[in-house]
């Protein structure tokens, strides 16, 4: 069964994260989270797979990409992940939300609270970041369900994305394995790759919004809506076109520093998408927001992932890698 088989079959609504959860095991019990690799030859795939799910749902596809990226990050770091499992990707460093890790033979124990940990109650491992004894940044692999692991109820008040259980988890001595070494998290070339297939992401739900308008301008003669279709239309337009030739880029030098790209690519997706809201709304009215469940969903949740962009800091930054790069056509 193909991905979009898969998804077309599954229901309407996901009522909470345990429906996620449900919906993860069988994608990846379908080998479903079996993408290409960034970097492979195959990269605009998993850009589309991404964006396939991100169309369906928002709250699975931020479970599904955390799980298909931690899959691709142990791989790249010479690791090998657990069959059939589920995975989180957890990196979010709040300074409040730290945990350290600790020597224990072949192993390492894991200490203190990790903040932001999507599907939480719901996966079998999380791939985390850590700080050993020298203050070094250190990712981990973590099985969720032995003592020492704490899955709280703490620090997740969302309506948009609120299905994902973005909670705190705590760690008290808590077993884990090292994956890589000490910095490889960013200092890998597949860090900012991974940062272009989240823009996928929000590309796929903005393409999914936008579908509404299309359809709506098919069956009534408004030039309202047509002009709000056709600036709906360039955007999306401009946005995957930069995806394709992000893809393109990534696979014909894999080891290159992707930071520059990346950040265009993710200011562009996210320009795209915040317009895609603006105008579908504008052109269609309350109607969608109250009378169907999925575009309802989807413009709730659409925001709430975007803010994985840090906005104008981001800007501030891709401002500071421009200054001496070239517009000429």
């Amino acid at each position: 069964m193909d991905l979009q088989g898969f998804l077309q079959r599954q229901p309407a609504d996901y009522a909470d994260t345990r429906a996620l959860g449900r919906c993860l095991r069988a994608m990846v019990e379908a080998g479903l989270d079996q993408l290409p690799l960034p970097g492979s030859g195959q990269t605009l795939e998993r850009f589309q797979r991404l964006a396939e799910v991100g169309g369906h749902d928002l709250g699975l596809c931020k479970l599904y990409e955390g799980h298909t990226d931690a899959l691709a990050i142990i791989q790249q770091l010479g690791g090998s992940p657990t069959p059939s499992s589920t995975w989180g990707m957890w990196a979010a460093e709040p300074p409040q939300a730290r945990v350290r890790v600790r020597p224990h033979g072949h192993l390492v124990t894991l200490n203190g609270c990790k903040a932001w940990c999507s599907g939480a109650a719901v996966l079998s491992h999380a791939l985390l970041t850590a700080w050993d004894e020298q203050d070094r940044q250190q990712l981990v692999a973590v099985a969720l369900d032995q003592p020492g692991v704490t899955v709280t109820n703490h620090g997740w008040q969302a309506v948009g994305m609120g299905a994902t259980g973005s909670v705190e988890v705590l760690f008290e001595g808590a077993e884990a394995q090292v994956i890589g070494s000490a910095g490889d998290y960013l200092q890998r070339p597949g860090f900012w790759q991974g940062g272009i297939g989240i823009a996928a992401c929000w590309y796929g739900a903005a393409q999914s919004i936008a579908e509404r308008l299309r359809r709506h301008c098919a069956h009534h003669e408004e030039p309202h809506a047509l002009a709000h279709l056709g600036a709906v239309d360039s955007a999306l337009h401009a946005a995957a076109e930069v995806l394709r030739v992000s893809a393109l880029t990534i696979d014909a030098a894999p080891l290159d520093d992707a930071e520059l790209l990346a950040r265009r690519a993710r200011a562009v997706v996210e320009h795209c998408a915040e317009h895609v809201i603006r105008h579908v709304g504008r052109a269609l009215g309350a109607g969608p927001y109250c009378k169907d469940g999925q575009f309802a969903r989807l413009i709730a949740d659409l925001p709430v992932f975007l803010r994985q962009s840090h906005a104008e800091r981001d800007l501030a930054a891709l401002g500071q890698q421009v200054l001496t790069e070239s517009w000429t056509l």
